[in-house]
């Protein structure tokens, strides 16, 4: 054999950066961070977000707020259901990542993304259903047709849960954005690569540049300007310590923002519609009916 022949080949390290308008920047800010696996073995460099990064995330998801929000509920959940797609033919890759991030078997690892592609079809089938369980008619006294129906909040902030690093991400992403929210999420802190890939997954679907930002680095530095940004209307804390979540509330306050505090979630369970009502606001239309007489109504 040649010495050529004899060289062994250098595999090509993935390069992982933000999501940020359908697009994948690195940090303004140009730093990053060293990601480990569960026994301190060296994975990749992540982007280290900076607030710059974040201001930016929430103009790129204000900017798409306006088609996203207007798309049928049928058409959203056909997006959603073509990033399951997506995922599903991916699969082997995030195994593998999720099996790093957070210390799995191969094979637990597998069941987890199988969990995860099934969460974004559960969520799929919702789209075009939440309305008729929280909207409806109702009824009122007087000659007038009462109508609530939901509507989405806005621009919402999500903070991805620390040790969940991809069922747990999809688990809170999915119902903001299968609502009509647009989202920025903050990736886990120690374990951000599913999430960054999930970028990739996002970037290749028909979900339109802007719905979804994707934002890795530390925790704190990046949720605090979120959480008093003027133009982000709602927040969820499911990835921020008893700590940062009080501050984060305190912040949140100055512009009424909706705020999801953290709380205990098994996310291997079937979840409920929690957070997609909690993401939502109602609005209520009155329509007079006409005169109303002993013989029947009058339209």
């Amino acid at each position: 054999m040649s010495e050529k022949s004899e060289q062994q080949r250098l595999s090509v390290f993935k390069t992982y950066k933000l999501y940020v308008g359908g697009k994948f920047p690195r940090s303004e800010s140009g730093r990053v961070y060293e990601v480990s696996d569960s026994k301190g073995k060296w994975l990749a460099n992540a982007p280290l977000s900076s607030r710059k990064d974040a201001r930016d995330a929430v103009v790129a998801a204000r900017k798409a707020f306006g088609g996203w929000s207007g798309a049928t509920a049928y058409n959203r959940g056909q997006v959603l259901y073509r990033v399951a797609e997506m995922l599903e033919g991916r699969r082997d890759q995030f195994t593998r990542e999720v099996a790093d991030a957070e210390g799995l078997s191969k094979s637990k690892a597998a069941a987890v993304v199988d969990a995860t592609i099934d969460r974004w079809v559960w969520y799929a089938g919702w789209t075009d259903k939440i309305a008729q369980v929280v909207g409806g008619g109702n009824p009122v006294a007087g000659p007038f047709f009462n109508l609530s129906s939901p509507e989405p909040t806005g621009v919402v902030a999500v903070l991805a849960p620390q040790e969940s690093s991809f069922l747990g991400l999809v688990s809170v992403l999915a119902p903001v954005i299968a609502t009509g929210n647009t989202a920025i999420v903050v990736a886990s802190e120690n374990a951000p690569l599913p999430a960054l890939s999930l970028a990739e997954v996002l970037a290749t679907s028909d979900v339109p540049g802007g719905v979804v930002n994707v934002l890795s680095g530390r925790t704190a530095e990046i949720a605090a300007p979120l959480a008093a940004h003027q133009d982000v209307n709602a927040i969820d804390l499911a990835g921020a310590d008893e700590v940062l979540a009080k501050e984060l509330e305190i912040a949140a306050a100055d512009n009424l923002k909706r705020v999801l505090r953290p709380q205990p979630v098994d996310y291997a369970e079937t979840p409920g519609i929690d957070r997609m009502t909690a993401f939502l606001e109602t609005k209520t239309v009155w329509h007079p009916t006409g005169s109303l007489g002993a013989s029947g109504s009058s339209y």
